[in-house]
């Protein structure tokens, strides 16, 4: 079932201050925030697992303009629990956001 964007994007901003509370590190926050504002306006509804799509957020703006290797300063393994998500949904959410983003 399609979630709308806005109301995804609303608890997405739920597990990113989670998430950088726990990890600080504001300039890949800044980022992770204005990627999600900008997947607010995307006419595409976002569907599945909210925490799967902030994860994706995350992970398609810490890799960015880089070859992929994961989130700086935590292991795959600890970013997949924290998410509860697979790292194969992270990288399929991270692909679709630079999609989306045209990145």
């Amino acid at each position: 079932m399609p979630v709308m964007n806005q109301d995804c994007m609303r608890a997405c901003r739920g597990y990113l201050e989670q998430f950088f509370n726990r990890h600080p590190d504001a300039a890949l926050q800044k980022r992770a925030l204005k990627a999600m504002r900008l997947l607010t306006a995307c006419d595409e509804p976002l569907t599945g697992k909210l925490a799967g799509w902030a994860a994706g957020i995350v992970y398609a703006v810490a890799n960015r303009d880089r070859q992929a290797c994961g989130v700086p300063g935590i292991l795959n393994s600890e970013f997949e629990a924290f998410f509860d998500v697979s790292m194969g949904t992270i990288r399929k959410r991270s692909a679709q956001i630079a999609r989306l983003l045209d990145w």
